[in-house]
């Protein structure tokens, strides 16, 4: 038999490491309204099977840092391995040192190694300015990883507390940024900085609190109410992703559901009348399984995932009761960005099209809706996952390209009867084409009304670009569950051999 001081010493280095930074903090933690650390990972994980890794590490010198104040290692979620990160605020504010990065880059490793996601939940305060230069070069080993990793494992960050300084930039590279209502803050300088250089009284919330994240700026994809929330929802993100870009999403039996039938009463064929294109996916998508992607950002446009017949599908739509769907320079890039992770993890896309153009105006010049704007076409036309489109109204000029257009790729277009495709709208064009004649007319006003009539149904209509190739099948409403459905499944084991590069150069 060993001797029992052999277990005495490791239960209390084992009692130590897990004591996080004691009674005290670990109480003035959940007075704060966070979880700690391991609280975390025990609702992020399936019960009992979290394994932690490097439990015993310390902080260098004589600092008494249980495991450096960060908890890493790996476990179960829905079944499936995932690797995981969670900073300590209660052990020295969470701060990032030598050692306390140098377990989060051997867990980053692992989920590197082991092609599964990574999971980073963050809770510092920052670099350990005690440790200078060592601090820094942390977070550099971190980031290379993050790319690294990125488009080849689902890397998600969850923001719990202060994410401030260079440690923002972790999430940025990550696909995906969950944050809490009340206690997530975000911001390269913090109020007291902004204030000495540039005299502006602001607060971490109006710096960078979870609402300006997430409608503002878009760095936040997910808000949810508090930590268990948090973990909730990154769980239900982790059910339509895959493991890996070797892997496809996974499948699940959910209930069918085709509403088709209820279109014509969701979506006006006056093109002047707003809908919900929510409610267009809702009669398609298996029952409850449409997960938007950052709802608040951009609302002119509308992402997500869900599942037709247990299969995952990502979806770009344009959203017609904000901007009537327009593309301005925000929406170009939220939709470029996810149309981007859906090719990098063999997600096949759906685009619903209802885009009367690119937004106009002074602004959306001086902001760059060139270059933005660009980041659409470049996605869609490098993605090489199965790709459908289904015009389901206006489809403008310049817009109607960058939505998954038949000669921008899309293996499939289809289109309602009532779909229009054209350069611009029936006035714009009247205006412009006629403008002398209306001008001389004795009634312009007369003669503009029968030129538009005309205008539409000689030249907005379908059947057109049907005839020239451009839609492959007009369709009527009640049959587009069933169109899009048979078309996906035709797609699925679709292969697309591109020419080697090194990788292409997007218009960020």
């Amino acid at each position: 038999m060993w001797n029992k001081t052999v277990y005495e010493r490791l239960n209390e280095k084992h009692a130590f490491s897990k004591g996080c930074g004691g009674a005290d903090r670990i109480e003035k933690q959940h007075l704060s309204g966070k979880l700690t650390a391991r609280e975390r990972l025990e609702l992020l994980f399936d019960k009992n099977t979290f394994v932690e890794v490097g439990a015993l590490v310390k902080a260098r010198g004589d600092k008494q840092f249980p495991s450096d104040g960060v908890v890493t290692g790996y476990g179960y979620i829905n079944g499936n391995i995932v690797f995981a990160s969670s900073q300590d605020f209660t052990v020295n504010g969470g701060t990032l040192g030598e050692n306390h990065s140098q377990k989060i880059c051997r867990i980053m490793d692992m989920a590197i190694d082991a092609m599964a996601p990574f999971v980073t939940i963050n809770d510092s305060g920052g670099a350990r300015i005690e440790e200078g230069i060592n601090s820094l070069a942390g977070y550099s080993g971190i980031f290379l990883r993050n790319t690294r990793a990125s488009g080849i494992i689902p890397q998600i960050a969850v923001i719990l507390g202060p994410c401030a300084g260079g440690a923002c930039y972790s999430p940025a590279i990550c696909d995906f940024v969950f944050m809490s209502k009340e206690t997530s803050k975000m911001f390269i300088t913090g109020p007291a900085v902004v204030k000495t250089v540039t005299g502006e009284n602001t607060t971490p919330e109006e710096l960078g609190g979870a609402a300006i994240h997430s409608s503002k700026s878009g760095v936040a994809h997910f808000v949810y109410d508090d930590d268990a929330a948090c973990m909730e929802g990154v769980r239900n993100l982790l059910k339509y992703l895959p493991q890996s870009n070797q892997k496809k999403p996974p499948f699940s039996s959910c209930k069918k559901v085709d509403e088709s039938a209820s279109i014509e009463d969701i979506v006006p064929d006056n093109m002047r009348q707003a809908y919900d294109v929510r409610d267009v996916i809702m009669t398609f998508a298996d029952k409850d399984s449409f997960l938007e992607v950052h709802k608040d950002f951009a609302r002119n446009i509308v992402v997500g995932f869900c599942r037709l017949d247990g299969e995952v599908i990502g979806i770009v739509a344009n959203q017609p009761k904000v901007f009537a769907g327009s593309l301005d320079v925000d929406a170009s890039d939220k939709a470029a960005r996810f149309v981007r992770f859906c090719d990098c993890f063999n997600i096949p896309l759906l685009t619903l099209v209802d885009v009367p153009g690119y937004m106009p105006g002074i602004t959306q010049e001086h902001n760059g809706i060139i270059r933005h704007g660009a980041k659409l076409l470049y996605a869609f036309s490098e993605a090489t996952v199965p790709k459908v489109s289904l015009i389901m109204r206006k489809a403008y000029g310049g817009a109607y390209i960058a939505m998954n257009s038949k000669n921008m790729g899309a293996d499939t277009v289809l289109a309602w009867p009532i779909a229009q495709l054209a350069v611009m709208g029936a006035e714009g064009a009247v205006d412009i084409v006629y403008k002398k004649q209306i001008k001389s007319s004795d009634n312009p006003e007369e003669l503009r009304t029968k030129l538009v009539s005309e205008y539409e149904h000689e030249y907005l209509n379908p059947y057109i670009a049907a005839e020239n190739g451009y839609i492959d099948e007009i369709i009527e409403p009640s049959a587009t569950r069933e169109r899009i459905s048979q078309t996906f499944f035709a797609l699925r084991s679709k292969k697309k051999q591109t020419l080697w590069k090194k990788h292409g150069n997007i218009p960020l």
